[in-house]
């Protein structure tokens, strides 16, 4: 059988197994924001064991290379990623926000050699951090349900659309949107080591997670969750958030914003 073929009808299998035990969690359990929770566990399974069998191996065999080469890629990606930050800051009328990160763009990709080199954030220009979703939360549009996407992870019904546009406001997929085929071959080897760079900087926060709560879905939603709201609103506390005494634990978890590729 092809692997899409099996890929499809395994994914057709885990949605129908999840919407049919949805009606199975006790509606005095949900969590207010998960009321999919028994699919959404289902999805977090499939793509926990995905992740166990084949990224984090991956990742951890990548941490092994030396730090400066990994600085390197790190840098490089996270280059790439200021041109859709900036983007976002633009849509969210941040424009002095807007105008650091072209700054920062400007600077690392010449005197950064392509990004390799961090130059501006010793310059004072701060890595910001803005996707779509964000954008639109600023906009006012809730947050809706959450939910596990499979192959990606965590997100939620406003979120989830919003990563189409951060998709096409990438430059490291421009390749894949624009290009021919032979600009689409450099396409798959560059997202590779995205994913596989970002999974290695998550290795570290594993161990967070597991002193939260015994549940670890439990554990990677609610702070999943709360970070995404701590960056909606750029730091801005709301009423009765007490869930700001655990910011230490938010900030650690920092990289789960890259949500996928």
């Amino acid at each position: 059988m092809p692997l899409r073929d099996f890929l499809s009808r395994s994914l057709a299998a885990l949605l129908l197994a999840g919407l049919a035990g949805c009606a199975s969690v006790p509606t005095e359990d949900r969590h207010p924001s998960d009321p999919f929770e028994r699919y959404n566990r289902a999805v977090f399974a499939f793509n926990d064991g995905l992740d166990r069998a084949i990224l984090k191996p991956t990742a951890e065999a990548y941490s092994e290379l030396p730090q400066p080469l990994r600085t390197g890629v790190g840098n490089f990606f996270s280059n790439l990623d200021d041109f859709r930050v900036a983007f976002n800051n633009v849509l969210q009328g941040k424009f002095h926000d807007a105008a650091s990160d072209t700054s920062r763009i400007l600077f690392n990709s010449t005197f950064g050699i392509f990004g390799l080199i961090d130059v501006a954030s010793p310059m004072g220009l701060a890595k910001n951090n803005e996707d779509f979703g964000q954008t639109l939360g600023r906009w006012g549009v809730p947050a809706g349900p959450y939910l596990q996407i499979p192959f990606w992870g965590p997100s939620t019904a406003r979120d989830a659309p919003a990563l189409a546009v951060d998709f096409y406001t990438h430059p490291r997929n421009y390749s894949f949107s624009s290009g021919g085929r032979e600009l689409r071959d450099y396409w798959v080897p560059l997202l590779v080591l995205d994913v596989v760079d970002s999974r290695a900087g998550l290795l570290s926060t594993e161990a967070v997670l597991a002193t939260l709560s015994e549940d670890r879905y439990v554990a990677m939603r609610d702070l999943w969750l709360q970070r995404r709201e701590f960056l909606v609103r750029d730091g801005e506390p709301a009423d009765d958030e007490a869930w700001l005494d655990d910011l230490e634990e938010l900030e650690a978890l920092e990289a789960l914003e890259r949500e996928g590729p």
